[in-house]
């Protein structure tokens, strides 16, 4: 059963039957998460770095942004039976549109925010496409753990 992860927007299963999925991949940033030990994953649609620019949609809308979104990620999975030493993590798009000026680039900003918290937190990237000017889908298998990259251009691979 094909779970669809929209812009800003999360989920976290154990169920072998789902497949995640999120598309379109261009500033955004998609994270996916996963513990083979107990087949536990989740993927994160987030738009933005900061919920601070705006308080309320943070609260409203956690998953949009970088610093409210990944955390709850994270937790949901560990509500799950995940631990953080297993997890494998993946983190694709990031990406400047060809409309955003260089000063702008909301896909750097997006990435550096993932950075910050991932260093602060001590977690560790197994896979990392990023940056470009190319739109990317990325898919997760929560029965094998197998995460499928498809970019604009190229195609998909497995990761």
């Amino acid at each position: 059963m094909r779970e669809v992860i929209g812009v800003g927007d999360m989920k976290v299963s154990d169920n072998p039957e789902i497949e995640q999925i999120t598309f379109s991949l261009g500033s955004c940033i998609g994270v996916v998460i996963y513990d083979p030990a107990v087949n536990v994953g989740g993927m994160l649609h987030f738009m933005l770095p900061d919920s601070e620019i705006d308080k309320d949609k943070g609260i409203a809308r956690p998953f949009m942004f970088a610093d409210t979104g990944i955390p709850r990620l994270f937790k949901g999975a560990y509500k799950l039976g995940a631990k953080k030493n297993n997890l494998k993590v993946v983190v694709v798009g990031g990406s400047r549109l060809m409309a955003q000026q260089v000063s702008f680039d909301i896909g750097k900003r997006n990435y550096l925010a993932l950075r910050k918290i991932f260093f602060k937190n001590n977690v560790m990237t197994d896979y990392e496409d990023v940056g470009g000017n190319v739109n990317r889908t990325v898919r997760l298998l929560i029965r094998t753990g197998d995460v499928f990259i498809k970019t604009s251009g190229v195609g998909e691979i497995k990761v």
